[in-house]
């Protein structure tokens, strides 16, 4: 057997013994820029700590 047919089996065989890592990339999902996710995190904290100073739990 020459060097290239070997070399095509090696993924065969790891599939047969159950060792093939299954995953699938998917582009499935809402995709957002870092500095607008930082953006939004520190609106949400603010709107918080206001809402927190207004009403307080008593």
């Amino acid at each position: 057997m020459s060097k290239k047919s070997r070399k095509k089996e090696g993924p065969a065989l790891l599939s047969a013994a159950g060792l093939v890592r299954f995953y699938e990339e998917s582009d499935v999902g809402l995709k957002l820029k870092p500095h607008i996710l930082v953006g939004i995190m520190v609106a949400f904290t603010i709107a918080i700590i206001a809402l927190s100073k207004l009403m307080p739990i008593t």
